[in-house]
């Protein structure tokens, strides 16, 4: 496998995620598993239901922003490094203001997706 390849299925990966996260935001959030998952009582999940929407939404766009990137080729490189250093910074705030676990799940990823770019150049 080269190092290009290796990149963008990093790439992919991380865009995929990021469609997961928008579906359990935007259609999972009041439901028993996205209440599972996010450990949300039905109360609160009702009450911040537009405000994880909006989030999904955000979550769809970075997922498509790297997904731009990777059907733009080669010439996709800084608008795949751009919204890998955005989902970067989002894992880190998210980590430092919501749960820990977003670094782990979100930023480290991202990390090494733009990593395994950065090597392929």
């Amino acid at each position: 496998m080269t190092m290009q390849l290796a990149a963008d299925l990093a790439v992919a990966f991380v865009a995929l995620l990021h469609l997961m996260f928008m579906g359990l935001e935007m259609l999972l959030w009041n439901r028993p598993a996205g209440r599972r998952i996010f450990g949300l009582d039905q109360e609160f999940a009702r009450r911040s239901a537009a405000l994880a929407a909006n989030q999904g939404l955000y979550n769809g766009f970075l997922a498509a922003g790297l997904g731009w990137g990777l059907l733009d080729g080669p010439d996709g490189l800084y608008i795949k490094g751009f919204f890998l250093a955005c989902v970067i910074i989002a894992g880190i705030f998210g980590a430092l203001t919501v749960r820990h676990s977003i670094l782990w799940i979100q930023a480290v990823p991202g990390v090494i997706a733009l990593a395994l770019i950065c090597l392929a150049i």
